[in-house]
């Protein structure tokens, strides 16, 4: 298999640069990738220029179904996947973790889409800030797209997930990507790459794929550009002081070292559900992907008191594990990617040896089913014992990138959040207990030194996804050693693509230039009712002044009664005497709710479908019997859900007869499309 670049909307293959690629499995050469003669500056100007521009133009909403028509195409087409990913070493489990996790990552950033992001181009970034007294100066932050690249350059151990899970905030975001695969898997990244690119789905410009080196490309990015990398802290530091990613301030998120902690905490004994769990996810972590996930467990603390029976767990669990062919229904683990990187494992391991025991595991002696140990990049899984991890230091900074994990005991809760804190930053802390007060103070222990801390117990036990596993909706990254970077997260990952920009002017100049309705802008009144209108038809700033009506002491005790909310402040005049908030008896919040919705709405069947929940509400001045109330009801923001309805967000406003704020809230309405002709 002789791998190409994808660039500028072509095929090619220079081939100055050759490099064979083997099978982990066998040592047989499987691909050959040629790098080098790639033109950088055209490649990221065809993105900036093509791309950029194709992709700019589309709301959130449109390329959100972009991703879910790309994610439907590629799990049509996944078993070649499948079938070429054996050859990195990975089993049909770890398949299911790189390939389905991977397509089911762009499904994730579809329906997020569509539900949580307007359909728009840019996003609003919070309420609209009032900046004078008058009104009539306000500010409003918005989120606009990069002008740029979004250059992604991918580690070996995930060659489909690592692709995907960076593509797809990126594109929901409008920015185009040029992806770099790890060379010794890139022959499945290629694949991958083939099917997006050859199924015409995505707009032109919009994906680029680079085999081999990436060139002089660094020298050609801007400060609306970004590089997220996955990969070893060396390369990452090295990447990071290249000159222009620093004179230009170039945006660069970093995932990279992380030695992980699992934590199995006091209150978990051995006996307890909590012990199990930690036993067997502290097995799974080493044996998935044959140890190689930046998630993985590096360091399994344990109370001092338990370590013994921890190692013998563990031993038992890991004394199961067949190794082999990874294509071979009862194998579960594989090898390493590589013989590079079963030298790199080994090599690691022996630094460890210095400071810890091996207790589980021989790489001199152990079985493979259906391979040649000989030939291809096997190693058991490797346990070791740190009988004094107060005074390590290799422990705590050494990564085996493969199926190794060292245990340590700890004496108290204080001194195991010390040891996981010397980590120096990682993307995961698992912890194992049953006990609110012993995670709290976990959390207050360890939490800045993890982006992400999992709890495993009884309660979630069975549907639980389990320490190293990115969830889409949940940020992955962490700080210091592990990077710093912040992937994933639900749409907080697009702000990464994306521009804060402040924007100050007339509440009316702010809602022409965002399409929201602010307050003080101008409103406008139509002989119609606002809810006879069609969703197209119906204006941003379109609004309703309602009559009014007074809330009698009859009203309040009958709402009181008919509901069964007889508080005090509506019911007992004296009880209310003193009180901070009321002045006497005062009527029910959702009674001028109610009373409000009477004023407003027009009765009839018409465009508007249903009322599906309200938003922001806030009870401002108490209203008292005897005095009347009116509504304000304008159209603040619209948005398409489909072809039949959009969703329209109302702003509405009770008074009271003298001018003064009773209650705010946005309402939202399905209001019904024009019919078509």
């Amino acid at each position: 298999m002789k791998l190409e670049s994808f660039v500028s909307g072509r095929w090619i293959s220079p081939g100055r640069d050759s490099v064979d690629i083997r099978s982990a499995v066998t040592g047989e050469v499987v691909a050959n990738a040629t790098s080098g003669g790639i033109d950088m500056r055209e490649t990221l100007d065809h993105a900036r220029k093509v791309g950029g521009k194709n992709l700019r133009r589309l709301t959130f909403h449109q390329r959100a179904d972009i991703l879910k028509k790309l994610g439907q195409h590629l799990t049509e087409r996944k078993d070649e996947l499948y079938r070429l990913s054996f050859q990195t070493g990975a089993t049909r489990t770890d398949n299911f973790i790189d390939v389905d996790g991977g397509i089911g990552t762009l499904f994730v950033y579809a329906g997020k889409g569509r539900r949580e992001l307007p359909n728009s181009t840019f996003l609003l970034d919070g309420a609209v800030e009032q900046l004078s007294k008058g009104g009539t100066f306000a500010g409003q932050h918005i989120l606009n797209s990069l002008q740029g690249v979004a250059v992604h350059i991918n580690a070996f151990n995930f060659p489909c997930w690592g692709m995907l899970e960076k593509f797809a905030p990126a594109f929901l975001a409008g920015v185009p990507v040029v992806t770099k695969p790890a060379t010794v898997t890139s022959y499945v990244a290629h694949a991958l790459a083939s099917m997006i690119a050859d199924s015409k789905i995505l707009p032109e410009g919009t994906f680029q794929f680079i085999v081999g080196t990436t060139g002089d490309l660094f020298g050609h990015l801007t400060c609306q550009d970004v590089v997220s990398f996955t990969g070893s802290a060396a390369t990452s530091e090295m990447l990071q002081r290249h000159p222009v990613i620093a004179r230009e301030a170039v945006r660069f998120i970093a995932e990279r070292d992380s030695l992980n902690a699992a934590i199995l905490a006091p209150d978990a004994a051995p006996g307890t559900p909590e012990f199990d769990l930690f036993i067997k996810e502290v097995a799974k972590e080493m044996t998935v992907k044959a140890g190689q996930k930046c998630t993985a467990i590096r360091r399994a603390l344990v109370p001092s008191s338990h370590v013994s029976a921890a190692i013998d767990a563990l031993r038992e669990r890991l004394d199961k594990i067949v190794i082999g062919n990874p294509e071979l229904e009862n194998v579960r683990m594989g090898p390493v990617v590589g013989l590079d990187q079963r030298r790199d494992v080994l090599s690691h391991v022996a630094k460890l040896k210095e400071e810890a025991e091996l207790v589980v595991g021989n790489p001199d002696d152990f079985k493979v089913e259906g391979a040649d140990k000989t030939k291809g990049a096997f190693i058991p899984p490797l346990l070791l014992h740190c009988a004094d991890p107060v005074r390590a230091k290799r422990v705590h900074e050494i990564e085996a990138f493969g199926p190794v994990s060292t245990v340590m005991g700890y004496s108290d809760l204080d001194q195991a959040i010390a040891l996981t804190n010397r980590g120096g930053g990682s993307l995961v802390a698992s912890v194992y207990t049953h006990d609110p007060r012993t995670a709290s103070e976990i959390v207050s222990g360890i939490g800045t030194f993890h982006g992400r801390l999992v709890f495993i117990d009884r309660d979630c036990a069975k549907e639980q996804t389990g320490h190293g596993s990115p969830m889409p909706q949940m940020m992955h990254g962490g700080p210091g050693r592990a990077g710093g970077g912040e992937e994933l997260g639900g749409v907080r990952s697009l702000s990464h693509y994306m521009q804060r920009t402040a924007l100050q002017g007339s509440p009316e100049m702010l809602t022409g230039i965002t399409g929201s309705w602010s307050r003080n802008a101008p409103v406008a009144e139509k002989e119609k009712h606002p809810f006879r209108y069609h969703f197209e038809d119906l204006d941003i700033g379109q609004t309703f002044f309602s009559k009014s009506r007074t809330i009698t002491l009859e009203d309040v005790e009958h709402f009181a009664h008919f509901t069964g909310d007889t508080f005090y402040a509506h019911m007992d005049e004296e009880a209310t005497k003193g009180h901070p908030f009321f002045p006497g008896r005062v009527a029910h919040g959702y009674l001028l709710l109610s009373f409000a919705a009477g004023l407003f709405v027009d009765p009839d069947p018409g465009p508007v479908l249903a009322n599906y929940g309200l938003d922001n509400l806030r009870f401002i001045k108490p209203i008292q019997p005897g005095e009347a109330i009116k509504v304000r009801l304008t159209a603040k923001e619209k948005s398409p859900r489909n072809r039949q309805y959009g969703e329209v967000r109302w702003d509405v406003e009770i008074t009271t007869d003298k001018g003064e704020t009773a209650a705010t809230y946005e309402l939202l309405t399905m209001n019904a499309a024009r019919p078509a002709a």
